[in-house]
């Protein structure tokens, strides 16, 4: 499991029902994994991970309905609660040209198309329309900055470097 770097998939938030069923708060462009995912990593909220297996899954309300094998009481799916649901970045969806995993944009360094240097991605915002990247200068300022093709021009994934070309303001807020 430490050999390659595990992405993200869901994040347990509660047990559900009494027959050991956790919810999930969906953590992945690709929900549709879950109907025939078995085998994933459990990242336990002090950083231990572990192997898990899915015996089954079905959607509710905007979240995924897990049951692990072995987990068969509400007592032992509570303790799940906080736990990630990852799987090997081997596994992760394959993505048309122009699209990108969260995990190859953040870390990435973002530098202006004059060369200037802007920070690093710490996270993306998921707005319901285009997703904005959060970028910490080295100061500690926060500039928020949209995924759009017209001001991230260029993105080297593998490089882990976004280039920028942004509107006159953008960088002042």
């Amino acid at each position: 499991m430490a050999s390659e770097e595990n992405i993200v998939i869901a994040r347990i938030v509660k047990a559900r029902g009494i027959k050991g069923e956790v919810a999930c708060d969906i953590e992945t462009d690709f929900p549709e994994r879950f109907e025939s995912l078995r085998q994933v990593i459990l990242r336990e909220p002090d950083g231990v991970e572990r192997p898990g297996e899915i015996e089954d899954a079905w959607f509710h309300k905007n979240r995924v309905i897990l049951k692990f094998v072995g987990v068969d009481s509400m007592t032992a799916a509570e303790k799940l609660a906080g736990i990630m649901v990852m799987v090997p970045e081997s596994q992760a969806a394959p993505l048309e040209d122009g699209e990108y995993h969260e995990f190859d944009i953040i870390g990435a360094g973002v530098v202006t198309t004059a060369g200037e240097t802007v920070g690093v991605v710490t996270s993306l915002m998921h707005t319901g329309g285009t997703d904005v990247l959060v970028v910490e200068a080295a100061d500690k300022r926060e500039y928020l900055i949209p995924f759009a093709d017209e001001i991230c021009v260029e993105v080297d994934s593998e490089g882990r470097q976004i280039k920028i070309d942004p509107p006159e303001g953008l960088l002042d807020l």
